[in-house]
């Protein structure tokens, strides 16, 4: 884990880090749910304003599979200090083997724990997440427990519409994101630099 910020300063180790611990400098689980477009592009916002105070972040996407090509990732990789691990095969509606797609959120899952256990990372990004708890594929129960005790110095930002109740009554900021209007009302494909 890098100890130096991306600013060049040198960065406190974690364990005085947590020694000092204020009221400005716990782990927070974030939510970011809702039926409007923006919750994912939120999100990097808040994973580019860690990547600034020099975390160390693992961004795990749950729906998304290998082929697409979004353009988060390509700016995380020239930035650097960004691990991106896409868990998924694609959109419910789009795989062949829904069974596939449930052992891939299932296999996700386990490495974003191992993760998690061992303090791999400082901010984790598990864009997508809900749809997995949503689906019965993870146990809500089980995710909930999991990042309540989670160890050390972790921020953990969650995306994607429905949130369960159980996540959002443990998370410290939870945001709804409604949508007012969209292109694909009227029948607009997706645009390469606005959805992807």
């Amino acid at each position: 884990m890098s100890e130096t910020a991306n600013t060049g300063e040198a960065r406190q180790p974690r364990e005085e880090r947590l020694r000092k611990r204020s009221r400005r400098e716990r782990p927070l689980l974030l939510v970011n749910t809702g039926h409007g477009k923006g919750k994912s592009t939120a999100s990097f916002g808040v994973m580019l304003r860690g990547w600034a105070r020099g975390y160390k972040i693992g961004v795990y996407q749950f729906v998304k599979s290998g082929k697409w090509n979004v353009g988060e990732q390509a700016a995380a990789e020239k930035l650097g200090n960004i691990d991106w691990f896409k868990m998924g095969d694609g959109w419910t509606w789009t795989v062949k083997d829904i069974a596939e797609s449930a052992d891939l959120a299932r296999e996700g899952w386990e490495e974003v724990k191992r993760r998690i256990s061992d303090e791999t990372y400082d901010m984790l990004l598990l864009d997508e997440f809900t749809y997995p708890m949503k689906f019965g594929w993870v146990d809500t129960d089980e995710v909930v427990e999991f990042l309540k005790d989670r160890p050390g110095f972790q921020h953990v930002i969650v995306t994607g519409r429905d949130a369960p109740e159980e996540l959002i009554q443990i998370a410290d900021t939870v945001s709804e994101v409604r949508k007012v209007k969209h292109p694909m009302d009227e029948g607009y494909k997706g645009q390469k630099g606005i959805e992807w």
